[in-house]
């Protein structure tokens, strides 16, 4: 393959790809998309909606019926073996032996790519340093708590250092904490080029890490476009805005905005124009109002997201 083709081409590329099942379902109807290289991709949808069908597919635990997957340019039907020493994948579900010791899991796993063992020993160790699991190493994974095989599962994925990371809900039963240790490894992960596909139904993961959105219903693309896109078609949003105790305040009359005061420390505002947000916080203060922080109470991916799967 040309060098400059492999740096330019697309990390996955799927082009009229139809799943029918022997039933009768058809799980995917003629989809197309591209996933850019380095890019942090969602790939939402509803249960049924073809999100695991379409995985599978690229995976190769699927057959498609027809249609075509390429991933950095190599095609999936002449090149299968590459492919999957090139992809990653974090199933939803725990696929490891409840006996089997923490640090034989990814070792083994290195092996399964490969990896000779002094190598594959080297990348365990480094992999579970990096997920803060190597003090687990000689503990059965039975023994571990949900977060720790979640991050398992984590290791087990990058210990051959895959150039396309596909994650099937991975803090999927992962307390607050956790969770956000995992979004900062994928983070660091994205900034570092590696391609990442995310299916979620944590929708706060998506507006934190993706930079392109793509929504499968009922097999077919409904949306495809960058996250920054999809965000500035939501105009009308909700902010709480933490401000100074105060026993007495004004009444606020606005026909762009509406406040609430939800506590003696925190109003709630409802604007129908994001774009009207700094005039409104600057109204507010004029009138006594002294705001200490604001965060956004809307979660604006989710809102966009069940009014197009809806629509």
């Amino acid at each position: 393959m040309d060098n400059n083709f492999a740096k330019t081409c697309p990390a996955l590329k799927i082009e009229n790809l139809t799943k029918v099942y022997k039933s009768g379902i058809r799980a995917i109807d003629n989809i197309s998309f591209e996933v850019a290289q380095g890019s942090f991709f969602a790939l939402l949808g509803q249960n049924g909606a073809g999100k695991s069908t379409t995985i599978g597919i690229i995976t190769s635990l699927v057959n498609k019926t027809s249609g075509k997957v390429s991933v950095f340019g190599y095609d999936l039907d002449q090149h299968r073996t590459k492919i999957k020493q090139m992809i990653g994948v974090v199933p939803q579900e725990f696929n490891f032996g409840t006996f089997e010791k923490t640090g034989d899991i990814v070792r083994n796993q290195a092996g399964f790519f490969g990896l000779p063992p002094r190598v594959a020993e080297a990348k365990a160790k480094e992999t579970l340093q990096r997920l803060k699991l190597w003090y687990r190493a000689e503990h059965v994974s039975r023994s571990l708590s949900g977060g720790m095989k979640r991050r398992l599962m984590l290791a087990k994925s990058l210990v051959n250092s895959p150039k396309l990371l596909i994650l099937d809900e991975p803090s999927a039963g992962a307390d607050v904490e956790i969770r956000y240790q995992i979004w900062e490894l994928l983070g660091e992960l994205s900034a570092s080029g590696t391609t990442i596909i995310l299916t979620t139904h944590y929708l706060e993961e998506v507006e934190k890490l993706c930079d392109h959105v793509a929504i499968i219903n009922a097999g077919k693309i409904v949306e495809n476009t960058s996250l920054q896109n999809l965000l500035s078609r939501l105009n009308e949003q909700t902010f709480l805005l933490t401000i100074e105790p105060s026993d007495v305040l004004p009444t606020v009359d606005s026909d762009k905005y509406t406040v609430q005061r939800l506590n003696e420390q925190t109003l709630e505002i409802n604007i129908s124009d994001i774009g009207l947000l700094g005039g409104a916080l600057q109204e507010l203060g004029q009138k006594g109002y002294k705001i200490k922080n604001i965060t956004n109470k809307t979660n604006r991916v989710e809102q966009l997201y069940l009014s197009i799967t809806r629509s």
